[in-house]
């Protein structure tokens, strides 16, 4: 059973939010209607007018509450709450976030007033915290589901899916699970995971935290505070997750270790292919919306979490075979004279897409987009499995470069209406069984995001194939 959080919680706070898109509206209307008053703004007019919409929806009271002006002074401000696009210190701080710094006024993220506000509502709800490089969104959605199928309430969101201040108030039993973005945990003052994740760390976002070790140093504050009552999951299949592990040891942090891969047997909870594994006892088998070493990595996770949360192991193990997947992770969209095509647009940087290149032999590689740093000069042990590569978006020839240096064939198709039946005449002319849409790039030269990307691939593959099936318009 969910509630609804009191209306006065905040009735003497002020909070100026900064950006309104997907985390900032929600939160300026979910302050108001526990009682703060808030100055909002955003750049773009577009977004304006989107809170302007829902400020017209709430009672009168409610909107009393807020006012759509920049905040030149932050006099009397208890913490601006920045979206986590915006940076507040790296590579150059908003002016706004730079007045507010220089003024003594906290930047936060939304999960912590969340976290504040369920506490001062006097709930004492768990909270599961989930990071990593890649396969956050897999793991806080698997864990959200077992703990849902073992009855407990629960409610999931954060980086993915509903912002955290749109989130319901949790009744005592209750598990909040919510992926935590480099830019969210950097923005924590009393936020504290009674269980907590780190997956891996792979070089990513990197101008905005001056380097790796700026960047680890984020994703480290997802165990900030924690004790013995409480647990740290860490994978280990990277030398900077290593190093995380030995630190959190030498302050008698409650530890366990996890790994999709075999060949780490000094895990506590590793993965022998598809099974996992507890030194010798087996504990359960990925289901096949979890396919790779990657996927039983996050099984791993979501095992020992929900363990440690006191869900029944009987739960987990039919969670984690009836488990249905996530959009745009390596889903299969259709299978067509011998051909499947694969949505794995929610692969953005390169290590993400060496989790799907590692789970097929021979396939037709569609990529490109806004290339990462490095590009993808890591992905050179899996070029022998890919018999074409069709390149999209702005750094199509930065991707060609790597790709003609290791003579792996390749065409520049330019976009994905161009890509997708290029890919699939290949396909059926080699007799390449997979066409798969792994971009290792972001996805903003040409789409809104990696979800209307993944859309896009699967119009067009769906039309292709059948015919009743119109094709889509331009991508861009």
């Amino acid at each position: 059973m969910t509630h609804i959080f009191p209306d006065t919680l905040f009735a003497d706070h002020r909070y100026a939010v900064l950006g309104l898109g997907r985390n900032g509206s929600p939160a300026a209307i979910a302050l108001a209607q526990m009682g703060a008053s808030v100055q909002a703004w955003d750049d773009s007019e577009q977004a304006r007018n989107g809170l302007l919409a829902l400020i017209a929806r709430q009672p009168a009271d409610i909107q009393n509450r807020l006012t759509l002006a920049p905040p030149e002074t932050f006099d009397g401000f208890s913490a601006l709450v920045l979206s986590p696009g915006i940076p507040h210190i790296l590579p150059a701080p908003h002016p706004a976030a730079a007045r507010a710094r220089a003024a003594g006024i906290p930047v936060l993220s939304d999960a912590e007033l969340l976290f504040q506000a369920v506490r001062k509502a006097g709930s004492k709800a768990r909270f599961a915290g989930i990071t990593g490089t890649n396969g956050k969104s897999t793991t806080t959605t698997l864990l959200a589901y077992i703990l849902e199928q073992a009855g407990m309430p629960v409610a999931a969101g954060g980086n993915l899916g509903p912002a955290a201040l749109s989130l319901p108030l949790l009744p005592d039993n209750g598990v909040y699970v919510l992926e935590m973005s480099s830019y969210m945990l950097e923005r924590l003052e009393s936020m504290h995971f009674d269980v907590a994740c780190l997956l891996n760390l792979t070089p990513d976002h990197l101008d905005r935290h001056d380097g790796m070790s700026g960047y680890t140093e984020a994703k480290k504050q997802i165990f900030k505070g924690q004790t013995q009552n409480d647990l740290a999951v860490v994978g280990i299949e990277d030398n900077f997750c290593r190093a995380v592990i030995d630190e959190l040891r030498t302050k008698n942090c409650n530890c366990i270790t996890i790994s999709g891969n075999p060949d780490e047997p000094q895990a506590d909870i590793f993965a022998d292919g598809k099974i996992l594994r507890r030194k010798t006892e087996k504990l359960a088998s990925a289901g096949p919306a979890l396919p790779g070493s990657h996927n039983a990595q996050n099984a791993a996770a979501a095992w020992a979490m929900a363990e440690f949360l006191g869900v029944n192991p009987d739960v987990i193990r039919q969670c984690l075979s009836s488990f249905a997947g996530l959009p745009h992770r390596q889903k299969i969209v259709v299978q067509h004279q011998g051909v499947t095509f694969i949505d794995d647009s929610k692969a953005t940087n390169a290590d993400a897409t060496a989790r799907a290149l590692d789970c097929y032999e021979n396939l037709i590689w569609i990529a490109g987009g806004i290339a990462k740093e490095g590009g993808i000069d890591s992905l050179s042990s899996y070029f022998p499995r890919i018999r074409h590569a069709f390149l999209i978006g702005r750094d199509a020839e930065k991707l060609a470069e790597t790709l003609r240096a290791h003579q792996v064939p390749f065409t520049v198709a330019g976009t994905l209406d161009k890509a997708v039946p290029a890919a699939f005449a290949e396909a059926k002319s080699s007799l390449t069984p997979v066409v798969l849409l792994s971009p290792a790039c972001a996805s903003f030269d040409q789409f809104s995001g990696f979800e209307a990307r993944g859309l896009y691939f699967q119009q067009l593959a769906q039309a292709l194939t059948n015919p009743s099936v119109s094709q889509p318009g331009e991508s861009i």
